[in-house]
């Protein structure tokens, strides 16, 4: 092997060595949450003993809670969604956020009631998996094109894919979202007893994240969301498959 080879392979193994020096966890993305294009903002919302120290987009200021009841309000035109093709990028959501020590389990659940209308197509409540504007999952129970009351997920990497699960013929319903550090899942319940899995996938968020609740109305008619029965822990769900 000649001198030049020689030198080009050693700069070629030195980049490798710098690239994977360090202790983070494999597939953890390396991202800053300080570096959010949406940028967050501090508040202090107590709601069913959990304490909600961030929010995006004005949310803090469109929350009432009464006792055990919250209720979302977000305006027409907001949403949060990275269109593949760039027409229907809506990063305005109204979000109330606590932060989570993703290396370690956690189980968020709440019954949500979307301000569903005739006109409000798209309209939800949500659960949200936060670490910036190009990496999220949205937990959705949202009105589709037809009229529809759909629970829904969004999975976002950069661009946002679109999951219509099961449709629902009632008001309301609860949703949950689990992780064991290493793998992460969704579920929704008509009666918070019985779940049914929307979609399982590693957990790949960094190791400092957050999870908070939304209300969404990105068509027309605005949506007035109501939140109860919520519950957060250190402790993730026994079965994945069957979300208990």
């Amino acid at each position: 092997m000649n001198k030049t080879l020689i030198i080009m392979f050693s700069g070629i193994l030195g980049m490798i060595s710098c690239t994977n020096s360090g202790n983070q966890a494999p597939g953890r993305q390396d991202i800053d949450t300080e570096q959010n294009q949406m940028a967050l903002a501090d508040c202090n919302i107590r709601f069913d003993g959990v304490t909600f120290t961030k929010s995006l987009n004005g949310g803090d200021s469109l929350v009432n809670v009464n006792d055990s009841v919250m209720t979302f309000y977000s305006p027409e035109g907001r949403d949060i969604f990275n269109d593949p093709n760039g027409k229907l990028s809506n990063n305005t959501i109204p979000v109330i956020l606590t932060e989570v020590d993703n290396t370690k389990p956690f189980t968020m659940s709440v019954r949500v009631e979307p301000g569903f209308t005739p006109g409000g197509t798209y309209n939800a409540a949500e659960i949200l998996v936060f670490a910036n504007d190009s990496l999220y999952q949205k937990l959705c129970f949202e009105q589709d094109e037809r009229g529809s009351h759909r629970v829904v997920s969004v999975r976002t990497v950069g661009t946002s894919d679109d999951n219509n699960h099961d449709a629902i013929d009632q008001k309301s319903v609860f949703l949950k979202v689990s992780s064991d550090t290493q793998t992460i899942a969704s579920y929704y319940s008509i009666d918070g007893l019985e779940w049914h899995m929307v979609r399982l996938y590693r957990n790949e968020y960094p190791e400092k994240m957050m999870i908070g609740l939304a209300s969404q109305s990105p068509v027309k008619d605005g949506c007035r969301s109501i939140f109860t029965d919520l519950r957060f822990d250190q402790s993730n769900v026994k079965d994945f498959r069957m979300g208990d």
